[in-house]
């Protein structure tokens, strides 16, 4: 997971995005290290809070460009 990345490109320590995203430090370093696995919500968490896709954040592509779903017309 590109967390550490992410986070350091933003000049933030792990205690300033635990702040921002209301968690513990200690889990924003287990995240980091690899020793603790993010959950659905906390995985869109960081992708929403980084303005990055899902699939750059876990590494499945190099393209940090979220691009929205359309929905067909009608849809919320």
């Amino acid at each position: 997971m590109r967390l550490k990345e992410l986070r350091k490109a933003r000049k933030m320590t792990q205690q300033r995005l635990a702040m921002e995203l209301n968690m513990n430090q200690n889990t924003i370093s287990r995240y980091e290290s690899g020793e603790r696995q993010a959950d659905y919500q906390t995985l869109i968490a960081f992708a929403d809070f980084f303005n990055v896709s899902l699939d750059y954040l876990l590494e499945r592509t190099d393209d940090p460009v979220f691009i929205p779903k359309k929905l067909p017309h009608g849809m919320p």
